[in-house]
């Protein structure tokens, strides 16, 4: 999967894309780790009640320049693709994926595609 400026995750309504605002210490800040390769990567639990039940996780790659990204949700050992929003079942992961986007949008590294 290439880098986009602009991502819909499986499932969702929404488009988010890179905000102009990005900077690289603000991914540090918000728990993204730097890859050997420059990228930027977040794995983060869509368990609200733990962070180390993870049967599903939002995975978020930013490239080097940050001028593209992939984001995903997976399952909890991250290897296949999964849509949390199709049942009712993952309602409480939905919210939390919401929560986890709202706080990327509020410290700048994200918005919302018009």
């Amino acid at each position: 999967m290439a880098f986009a400026s602009e991502v819909t995750v499986l499932g969702d309504s929404i488009t988010y894309e890179i905000a102009d605002t990005i900077k690289k210490f603000t991914l540090k800040d918000v728990g993204f780790v730097e890859t050997k390769n420059g990228n930027y990567s977040l794995d983060r639990s869509l368990d609200p009640t733990s962070p180390y039940n993870a049967s599903y996780k939002l995975k978020i790659m930013v490239n080097t320049d940050l001028s593209g990204f992939k984001m995903s949700t997976t399952t909890g050992n991250g290897l296949a693709k999964v849509n949390i929003f199709k049942t009712e079942d993952t309602k409480e992961s939905v919210e939390q994926f919401r929560f986890v986007m709202q706080n990327l949008i509020d410290r700048g590294v994200f918005k919302i595609k018009d």
